[in-house]
């Protein structure tokens, strides 16, 4: 089971892991309502390096991403807890600023991962990841798996 750890604590289990040579793999995104398809994506992060790193949006930080009025429909600290018990995730860590820039800055990734909708040149934090020598990887979604096509669903089957 993986740990919600704030920035400095996951700086230090970050550093102890890089000491005995372990890969860090980084993602980040909403995970409002964990679905099959974040499933499969982040076991193929986590197959990528050693431990997996996921940086999550605070529920201030998915409003402002203009996901709808009603969004986040579970907690950040839900969202973070679900993640973190899924036994490919190491660590979970919350970040409230629009783009996971500074986080990235402070995790050092070897490989920085995302979902298909993002090129790897488009991903950000993708030049501080290949200027340290790391790899970027944008990661195929599992067809016909969405939070707002299962929000959708849902929607459709109480009218």
């Amino acid at each position: 089971m993986g740990a919600v750890l704030d920035r400095s604590e996951l700086v230090r289990a970050l550093d102890e892991r890089r000491r005995s040579g372990q890969q860090i793999v980084f993602t980040n995104g909403c995970f409002d309502i964990l679905h099959v398809g974040h499933v499969r994506y982040l076991e193929e992060a986590r197959s990528l390096g050693d431990v997996l790193v996921v940086g999550v949006n605070t529920d201030a930080s998915v409003r402002r991403l203009g996901k709808g009025s009603a969004r986040p429909f579970n907690s950040e600290g839900e969202r973070a807890e679900v993640l973190a018990a899924l036994g490919v995730v190491g660590y979970v860590t919350l970040f409230d600023e629009d783009t996971p820039l500074e986080l990235i800055r402070r995790v050092r990734p070897n490989t920085l991962v995302k979902g298909g909708d993002w090129q790897p040149n488009q991903i950000v934090g993708g030049d501080l990841v290949l200027a340290a020598g790391g790899t970027v990887r944008s990661l195929p979604f599992a067809e016909g798996y969405s939070t707002t096509g299962l929000v959708d669903r849902i929607r459709s089957s109480t009218d």
